[in-house]
């Protein structure tokens, strides 16, 4: 018993060192600026667009994170999970009604950063096949790229069809 409860304060003084130095923790808790804000948010999730700092972004990028500090999938307790895989839904069915997407690719890494969270990447009408991945489809020359302010008025769009659909008030 008293192993187990020194193994239990390692792990946990472990999770609040990486919640720490976490970006996405770090972002929930405003510290990182997000452009167009949270397109969602509530106790569970947050949702926002993709920013590269020093370049524009494939429009429609989009991120679910998980707000409590955790690695994976396994992790998720009950209510995370429904959460998790409703708003991944809604925001790829805002994704296409809203942005015109013919597609919607989404995945899960966890090489980065040991953070819970979901890629979301559209793949627009007219998009050359030799494209279709979600690794390649911002890579070709008529992929749709965005500065901050058009990132803003995109999740402005997401947001305004998600309060319309879903009656969200955020």
């Amino acid at each position: 018993m008293i192993l187990y409860m020194k193994r239990m304060v390692i792990n946990m003084s472990i999770n609040n060192q990486a919640e720490k130095n976490c970006f996405i923790c770090e972002k929930h808790k405003g510290n990182i600026i997000v452009p167009g804000g949270a397109i969602y948010e509530d106790d569970l999730i947050y949702v926002g667009h993709v920013h590269w700092e020093k370049e524009e972004t494939y429009l429609g990028y989009i991120m679910i994170d998980i707000k409590r500090h955790v690695p994976g999938l396994a992790e998720l307790n009950e209510d995370e999970a429904k959460a998790f895989g409703l708003i991944t839904s809604r925001v790829s069915k805002a994704l296409k009604e809203s942005e015109g997407a013919e597609h919607i690719y989404t995945f899960i890494s966890g090489n980065g950063v040991p953070h819970l969270h979901m890629h979301i990447i559209p793949r627009y009408p007219n998009t050359p096949k030799e494209f279709w991945s979600p690794t390649e489809v911002a890579n070709w020359t008529g992929a749709p790229y965005g500065d901050a302010e058009e990132i803003k008025k995109l999740c402005e769009r997401i947001r305004k069809y998600m309060v319309n659909e879903y009656a969200y008030n955020k």
